[in-house]
């Protein structure tokens, strides 16, 4: 038996209801969750560029210096580590976590050349710096315009 209701009328119903899944489903999920299945955790980073450096921070909160693998390869920083949850106490009855823990690895694709052999990090109160200057061939120079 044919639906007494027009089809048009039927379609404007499924794309409301797909609308009110994904409002619903924007305020439950991360919005990157999809893309980054088995992730626990993912430091957010900033990435700067001076005419001299790059500059990252990441915000690592909780964890050791000595906990925190940094590599660089060719014009790729990758940063490696793992948050670890504190303690666990037997008996303990979670009613809400919001706190991520777990490993993780970011890499980082680098907008200019850098010197391997300089690049120095450091931690402090949950942030990680890194320093990355670039090569002489990569630093900005500037030109400058005569009037003729």
């Amino acid at each position: 038996m044919t639906s007494l209701i027009p089809w048009h009328e039927r379609e404007v119903g499924r794309l409301r209801s797909e609308i009110d899944r994904l409002f619903g489903d924007f305020f439950t999920r991360s919005p990157f969750g999809r893309f980054i299945e088995g992730v626990d955790y993912l430091p957010a980073i900033d990435v700067s560029e001076t005419g001299k450096e790059i500059v990252v921070h990441a915000e690592v909160p909780g964890m050791d210096a000595k906990d925190i693998d940094i590599s660089v390869n060719q014009n790729r920083l990758t940063l490696r580590g793992e948050r670890k949850h504190e303690h666990e106490e037997k008996g303990e009855n979670f009613h809400r976590v919001e706190r991520s823990y777990g490993a993780f690895s970011r890499t980082i694709e680098l907008p200019a050349e850098i010197d391997n052999n300089k690049v120095e990090a450091t931690y402090k109160k949950g942030i990680l710096k890194v320093n990355l200057p670039k090569t002489k061939e990569s630093a900005v120079k500037k030109i400058e315009v005569k009037a003729a």
